[in-house]
């Protein structure tokens, strides 16, 4: 291996890299998932290339800048950079040099809500012919369950003898640096072989490596993501519930995991969406056959939150005549991701029913319709907290608030 990658020129190509290998190269690596792991490599040591089609970002991330935000990452990512242990490329030519390939394609649900099984191995056909034997293949975003073994027997097909593992990424958007190397990390594949190079460069991270089968495996992630959306139905069904009898969720809650274990985990009311606690629901849904009754009555319960706000607030307003403002559009507090955002299902919802419909966020910076919050503030009739950003918390709005997320204190009765 040499000692430094080669340079990205202004078109995202790159600079006399015939020669250069790479520990690890990271597919899709520009990405939420793809870019944190690449960097946690990095600063261990670990020579790490990026593959990614999108140019902008490939050229943002040579330039030391993260495209989203992830906290603590970006001094990382600089200093992996300038020390010569990250380089980010649009070529897909950078795969064959690379001792192991990641791969953070993952399974989508189209809009049927069924998964399409064949993303992952469609994605994979278009880059085979840059894979090589003896290299470590690791899948690593979430994957409907028998995709490993799929993926498998493709690549036996084109005639490549390569081990593949997948090894579920398990991290919380915002927390990855943190999350990267204090979390358990997953290990399966579909040979000891597989497994066992695989363990060894989780172990880089992490001291804590779980094996299981690829079966299990896929299924401990969609568990993993479901449990969480389940968790997040069951409080906003007792929210519904302690609202529509004049109650405060937030003050009964409080009573109840107050110093007491068994409770501990009953999460606060909120908006629980994002690419993929709802997706994952459903993936699991798929499989069941469609018998996952929870899993379906807990999507009817989450993504009816929006509608079921709204509806309270005409019990209270003649909307038709109001200005409502929701402030914050992410799709979770400190985040500027707004996919799947409920908030965005809260504003389309609201301009069917409102006089006007204002928003805000300090983070996202994708939608050009956003408005300064002193503006949004000025403005609005009635507020609506949509996404917890800390820098709510000082508010002290005058006029009436739905805050669901109780973010300033004020309880949560609409």
């Amino acid at each position: 291996m040499t000692d430094q990658p080669a340079s990205i020129t202004s078109d995202g190509g790159v600079i006399g890299e015939d020669d250069v290998t790479y520990d690890v190269v990271v597919v899709g690596g520009c990405g939420h998932v793809g870019l944190p792991l690449a960097i946690a490599f990095a600063s261990r040591g670990t020579r790490v290339g990026i593959y990614d089609i999108n140019d902008a970002a490939v050229k943002q991330v040579m330039s030391g800048e993260l495209p989203f935000r992830e906290e603590g990452a970006e001094p990382l990512l600089r200093t992996a950079i300038d020390e010569g242990r990250l380089h980010a490329s649009t070529d897909a030519a950078i795969l064959s040099r690379a001792e192991v390939v990641i791969v953070v394609i993952g399974t989508p649900v189209d809009e049927h809500l069924n998964p399409d099984p064949h993303a992952v191995t469609k994605a994979l056909r278009d880059a085979v012919h840059h894979l090589r034997d003896g290299q470590l293949l690791v899948l690593r975003s979430t994957l409907y369950p028998g995709v490993t073994r799929r993926v498998q027997a493709m690549l036996a097909k084109e005639g490549l003898t390569v081990d593949l593992a997948f090894c579920p990424e398990r991290i919380a958007e915002g927390k990855a640096m943190e999350e990267l190397f204090s979390l358990p990390q997953i290990v399966s594949a579909t040979g000891r072989q597989g497994r066992e190079r695989a363990a060894a460069l989780f172990r880089t991270l992490t001291s804590h490596i779980i094996e299981l089968e690829p079966d299990e495996a896929e299924l401990a992630k969609l568990f993993t993501n479901t449990w969480r959306y389940l968790k997040f139905a069951a409080a906003n069904q007792f929210y519904v519930m302690a609202n529509d009898h004049g109650l405060d969720y937030a003050r009964i809650r409080e009573a109840v995991i107050k110093d007491y274990p068994r409770a501990a985990d009953l999460p606060g009311a909120g908006f629980a969406a994002g690419p993929c606690l709802f997706k994952d629901t459903m993936q699991l849904a798929a499989f069941s056959d469609n018998s996952f009754v929870l899993g379906h009555s807990a999507m009817l319960v989450n993504e009816g939150l929006p509608l079921y706000l709204v509806s309270r607030l005409e019990e209270r307003f003649d909307l038709a005549d109001t200005t409502v403002g929701i402030l914050g559009m992410a799709f979770k507090g400190e985040s500027d991701d707004i996919r799947s955002s409920l908030s965005y299902k809260l504003k389309r919802i609201l301009e069917f029913h409102a006089g006007e419909v204002l928003c805000t966020d300090p983070y996202v910076t994708v939608d050009e319709g956003l408005l300064p919050l002193d503006t949004v503030l000025e403005r609005s009739d009635v507020l609506i907290i949509g996404a917890p950003h800390k820098a709510y918390r000082s508010l002290d709005p005058q006029g009436p608030v739905v805050d669901v997320w109780n973010l300033l204190g004020q309880g949560t009765r609409v």
